[in-house]
């Protein structure tokens, strides 16, 4: 039987004091979600008026910029990586030596799960829990058939879309009368419960946090009753078509900025950056309910924050470059 090594030890982390310290050209993902957005702007800016580098910021996704990464050395930096979820991809680039971890994006990791609004909750404990979930799933209406129950999932195409219907089956929900229903989109999901919050209407669906709405809205990750098995989540609860689910809850992702070994050799100085800046799940919400509101974008978002946060950033950064960067923010 294989034997799995942890992703950590697999991604181990270079010496910073090992190579010369030079920066030049850095490439820079942006993963096309609000937290990554913000952060590759955070770290352009960082990079650019604090450690004299010529930054370049790139489209990019999960999967494709872990592949770029790995086959072709570029870019150098993808702030954020839930780890969890291209977990194979990861780990051969790190067994191969062509990719290393540079710190935690989030230090309490992000968290996943069904939830179901706490004004729902407060009225009735029980349906925090997935048992309480069942007993009433009467009230959770499809939006295009009332005789059936709706559970909100993942939209096609994404990864999520694999554990969502996995659990969805384990669960037996659709014994209950629930039908898994794709939102179509990002949007469709967010929008769907904001619609059934701002109405004080019953919602039972997949979500996760960082986000905007986990700041907006007081959401209950519903308790499934069974704890986190490891071995199921990786082998089952992860894979698509696996032939017999069972229950088991969402771990805390490992929310991680991934480098290239190169780069990592490159540029010591600023891994020690990369290795210091992190945010609280509780701090990224803040930052993504700020740009929804103010439809912010990543300039703008990345700008905002370091006016605000000095207290905060400043900790991440030797004081020659916190100087030159607050230098820089007083030009704006």
């Amino acid at each position: 039987m294989l034997k799995k090594v942890p992703l950590a030890m697999l991604l181990t982390m270079v010496s910073f004091n090992s190579f010369s310290a030079e920066c030049g050209l850095v490439t820079i993902a942006d993963m096309n979600l609000g937290s990554a957005t913000l952060v590759a702007n955070i770290d352009a800016f960082i990079l650019e008026h604090g450690y004299d580098c010529d930054v370049d910021i790139v489209p990019g996704n999960a999967t494709i910029t872990a592949t770029s990464m790995i086959e072709k050395n570029t870019p150098d930096i993808a702030p954020e990586f839930w780890t969890n979820q291209i977990r194979a991809t990861l780990a051969k680039g790190g067994e191969e030596g062509r990719i290393v971890v540079a710190g935690d994006l989030l230090s309490d990791g992000a968290i996943s799960g069904f939830w179901v609004p706490k004004y729902m909750v407060k009225k009735d404990p029980s349906l925090a829990t997935l048992a309480g979930i069942k007993a009433n799933a009467k009230l959770f209406k499809h939006p295009e058939d009332p005789s059936r129950s709706a559970f909100m999932a993942c939209p096609a195409g994404w990864t999520c879309q694999i554990s969502t219907t996995n659990l969805f089956n384990a669960m037996d929900l659709a014994d209950y009368g629930f039908d898994l229903v794709d939102p179509g989109s990002g949007a469709g999901l967010a929008g769907s419960m904001v619609k059934a919050y701002e109405n004080k209407e019953a919602w039972f669906g997949y979500y996760w946090s960082p986000t905007a709405i986990m700041d907006k809205y007081d959401m209950v990750r519903v308790d499934f009753g069974t704890g986190f098995d490891r071995d199921e989540f990786e082998n089952c609860t992860i894979i698509e078509d696996c032939e017999n689910p069972q229950v088991t809850d969402y771990p805390a992702a490992p929310v991680q900025s991934i480098v290239t070994t190169d780069f990592s050799k490159r540029a010591p100085a600023v891994m020690q950056y990369l290795s210091k800046r992190s945010f609280t799940n509780a701090q990224m919400n803040q930052q993504l309910a700020w740009i929804q509101e103010e439809q912010a974008d990543g300039d703008y978002a990345a700008e905002n924050f370091l006016l605000k946060n000095k207290a905060m950033w400043s900790q991440w950064v030797p004081k020659d470059v916190a100087k030159k960067v607050a230098t820089a923010l007083a030009d704006l």
